[in-house]
This record gives structure tokens, sequence and C-alpha cells, in this order.
């Protein structure tokens, strides 16, 4: 009796051990995955053990198909008006060259660039 016990349990062990280390990956593209109609917008500027940074460019008509964020610090290089659809609905803004913005958790978006300027960020993403 003894020997059957530990039978099933081993292949129970191992199956919670396996499952606890998979990491929970969102089914979005992560901002350095996702593009624009099969182009990429974003390059990695930096990525190490602590952070990843990217540089993000939209043209005008040019946007960012949805798509998550870790934790994250963003500063506008360059601005522009965009249309961005979140979990809050749609809205119009336009964002001023030195703009800086952070997220303490996921988020996920898509935007799009409606105005007439090419538009660039930096994203700085915690590990």
């Amino acid at each position: 009796m003894k020997i059957k016990k530990i039978t099933i349990l081993k292949p129970l062990l191992i199956l919670a051990l396996l499952l606890s280390s998979c990491k929970n990956k969102n089914p979005l593209p992560d901002p350095l995955e996702a593009g624009w109609k099969g182009e990429a917008v974003c390059e990695v500027l930096e990525d190490n053990k602590e952070l990843r940074v990217l540089k993000c460019t939209f043209e005008p008509g040019v946007g960012h198909e949805k798509h998550y964020h870790n934790p994250h610090v963003g500063y506008t290089l360059a601005g522009g008006k965009f249309r961005i659809t979140d979990e809050t609905g749609t809205r119009e803004v336009n964002v001023p060259t030195g703009y800086t913005f952070s997220k303490d958790s996921i988020t996920a978006h898509e935007v799009l660039n409606i105005g007439e300027t090419t538009s660039v960020y930096l994203i700085m993403e915690y590990k």
C-alpha cells in the first residue's frame, strides 16, 4: 500500500512543481512584440537584468496594436495626437513633448497616431 501511495504522489508532485514554475504569460504581445500592420514600431536601447528601455516611433497614421505593459515609466521625446483605446474606452489625446508617465501595474492598450507629426517615446520597464 505504501508503494502505491508514493507511485501516485510522485507524478502529482512533479506536475505541481512544473505548473508552479511556469510564468503566467499574458495573451497579448508586449510592446516590443507588438507592431503595426506587421512592422515593428519599437526598438531595444537597453536590456539588462533590472530594466528594459524601448524607443517607440509612430509616424502619422501608424499605431501600436493592442499590447500589454509591465510596470513602466515613459518619456515623450516628440509629442503628437493619439487615439488610445484601453479598458476605460477610446479617447483622443494630445501628448506634449517632454511628458512623463508611469504605471505601477500591468496595463493594456492600443494607440494610433492621428496627428500630422512623428511621435517618439522612451519606455522603461522594470524587470
